[in-house]
């Protein structure tokens, strides 16, 4: 029987099944399964626990020793059974076959295993597993069900985030649910329940010792070059993480984009402004005046890039890539590009 990670509650709340085989390379959703399953096991009288895991030289013989002496006992016993290369071999795999063939009534088996590839899934041990067991495949998320997942995360916390905080956690964290979850309790911690918008969450995430990513956006924008560099190296020094400082960047960059195309539609200054904080106009409107559309265009284009560099997707140095961004907005450039 297979099952996806957001039916497993559902279905433990109905039975539990004699064998449940979790596979997959993502951690905390592998961790969640398998606490929720044993979990769900101790309540129904599956008191003890027995640890096993496949490695070099592992001795099958043991695993079926360990299954044959518990039908001697009254007490309902867990067999925890951990198979890091998802690969238990020709004898693990007969065993394994034999075993799901005729489960003992007194014993839960818990196998967990790392991604399984083709033939794995299609041995003859996956499929009896899969026959008379629950088999319940861990996959990354993708974009929409990260964003998805980080809102349900936050809710559950107590905290309802708006739109654009919710893609900048799924941006900072994508491909890795833990420091997410992480991240999540600690906003819980730090900023209570409630509403969480991009502004909060800034203000809440990023490191206020010295300087703040507010400081470095009012300096780009006014064009004062060399505090924008300080604010920008002591960011580094103290570890402010890279994807806030981008994100804060490009943030301002889409609102310069969005004033300057109303301002060559005809718009007035004052009226293309209005949603923006009336302390900050003079800043934009200086920015405004020394950055054409096209330089803006360019810097958004540029913002992909540092994205992809701190992903790791393209090869770069990330705070490198954020000075260059840093001088562009102020108005200098190391290597002129245009």
């Amino acid at each position: 029987m297979r099952l996806r990670f957001n039916q497993l509650e559902t279905h433990l709340k109905d039975r539990l099944a004699p064998i449940y085989l979790v596979a997959g390379d993502e951690p905390l959703q592998t961790r969640e399964a398998t606490d929720s399953i044993r979990a769900r096991a101790r309540a129904r009288g599956f008191i003890e626990r027995q640890v096993m895991e496949v490695g070099d030289g592992f001795d099958w013989g043991e695993f079926q020793a360990a299954c044959d002496c518990l039908s001697l006992f009254a007490e309902q016993r867990l067999i925890d059974l951990r198979i890091p290369s998802a690969k238990p071999g020709v004898v693990g795999g007969k065993v394994l076959s034999d075993y799901a063939k005729q489960p003992p009534g007194d014993t839960l088996l818990l196998i967990t295993t790392a991604k399984l590839d083709r033939s794995s899934a299609g041995s003859a041990w996956f499929r009896a597993l899969d026959t008379n067991g629950v088999v319940l495949q861990v996959w990354p998320l993708s974009t929409a069900e990260m964003q998805g997942w980080i809102a349900a995360r936050l809710r559950h916390k107590g905290l309802l985030a708006d739109r654009d905080a919710v893609r900048f956690l799924a941006a900072r964290f994508e491909g890795n649910l833990l420091a997410a979850s992480q991240e999540i309790e600690k906003l819980s911690l730090v900023h209570g329940e409630g509403s969480l918008d991009m502004q909060a969450l800034l203000s809440t995430v990023a490191d206020s010792a010295r300087f703040s990513i507010f400081d470095l956006v009012d300096a780009v924008l006014a064009g004062d070059t060399g505090r924008a560099v300080r604010i920008l190296n002591a960011l580094q020094a103290e570890a402010v993480a890279p994807p806030l400082v981008l994100w804060s960047l490009t943030d301002q960059l889409r609102v310069l984009v969005t004033i300057s195309l109303l301002l060559q539609r005809g718009s007035t200054f004052d009226l293309a402004s209005k949603n923006i904080w009336k302390m900050r106009r003079p800043l934009i409107k200086r920015a405004l005046s020394r950055l054409s559309s096209r330089r803006l265009y360019s810097m958004l284009r540029q913002c992909a890039r540092i994205d992809r560099v701190i992903k790791g997707i393209e090869a770069g140095r990330e705070w490198e890539e954020l000075l260059q961004l840093t001088l562009k907005m102020c108005g200098q450039d190391l290597f002129r590009t245009e």
